[in-house]
């Protein structure tokens, strides 16, 4: 007798574990990069494309001296609005015997790791691509530094560049807390054993920094090989919102089998929000119900709505 796929895998258990072992796998998560509160959960369960994200713009205005013989004048607080984009995936494999041949273990947690470390990759892919389309907006000039057209060190990543390219915040500097490179930038840095190895007092695995930031390496971060140009992106903590829905009909894992052909199918799908707090989705340019990875990618979906450094991404264009 063998074991098929929908002899261990149970909808209601096998989902609920995806989504945390997902949150366990990705490097994103783990740096504090993306922001997962409830709320954000509520708002991905919505049954709309887009969803309104309401803020208050921060006071502004002197203040004004004291006086026995006037009063002050009153001054008002004004709200803007975030406009989030609600993404909705799915992916199905066909598998014959995998169950059987993984019965020496656990196979449901067997499968269910290898199917969160799919979508942990897949949710950095869409970051990268939703960051190309931010970035590419003219709106989000003020967080681009772009060195790459100078000369000399004065075009690459280096200690120099990389504070200037931090500056580009402000004040507002020290919320920038990790930073998503390409390995070939990263492997440029530790040859110059400027990135470290740090090992966590809590005994979980060891992480790369650079200048005191985590450093995530991502393949996926744009590289123009004709021109050599790199694009690295520094963060801050929070800076993007992620919230995993449940919308109402909505099947998050099914199983079905083809009898003739002797395989069994795992279906698995998600539906969820990746959204750089402060840039609107404008969804200008979307043709389905939801974007893809290259529609998240246009400029043209995205607009800046927060002040530049209330947004906790740089992108800093180099060389190295």
């Amino acid at each position: 007798m063998v074991t098929k796929i929908q002899d261990v895998i149970i909808p209601e258990v096998f989902n609920p574990y995806v989504i945390q072992r997902t949150a366990e796998l990705s490097a994103l998560y783990q740096s504090g990069i993306l922001s997962h509160i409830p709320e954000f959960d509520r708002l991905a369960s919505a049954g709309a494309k887009t969803i309104n994200m309401p803020y208050w713009n921060d006071l502004t205005g002197d203040d004004e001296v004291l006086s026995d013989s006037g009063a002050l004048t009153p001054d008002k607080i004004t709200a803007g609005q975030d406009v989030a984009v609600i993404l909705r995936r799915g992916k199905a494999w066909a598998v014959n015997d995998l169950a059987a041949n993984l019965a020496g273990d656990d196979p449901m947690r067997a499968i269910a790791d290898l199917v969160a470390g799919y979508w942990a990759r897949q949710m950095q892919k869409t970051v990268i691509s939703l960051l190309d389309g931010v970035f590419a907006s003219a709106s989000m000039a003020g967080n681009l530094h772009d060195v790459s057209a100078g000369t000399g060190d004065a075009a690459k990543f280096t200690a120099t560049t990389f504070i200037d390219a931090v500056q580009k915040l402000g004040d507002a500097k020290e919320k920038l807390t990790a930073i998503i490179m390409h390995s070939a930038v990263e492997a440029a840095l530790a040859k110059q054993n400027l990135v470290q190895t740090v090992q966590p007092a809590d005994g979980s695995p060891s992480v790369k920094t650079y200048m005191g930031k985590r450093v995530i390496v991502d393949d996926g971060c744009p590289y123009n090989s004709g021109t050599g140009v790199f694009t690295t992106y520094i963060f801050g903590e929070g800076a993007i919102a992620y919230g995993s829905g449940n919308p109402v009909g909505f099947t998050a894992t099914e199983t079905d089998r083809d009898s003739l052909a002797g395989e069994d199918y795992l279906i698995n799908r998600k539906t969820f929000i990746l959204h750089p707090r402060g840039v609107a989705f404008t969804s200008a340019s979307v043709a389905g119900s939801s974007p893809s990875n290259a529609e998240l990618a246009t400029a043209a979906n995205w607009n800046r709505v927060y002040e530049n450094k209330n947004i906790r991404i740089v992108a800093f264009k180099h060389k190295i």
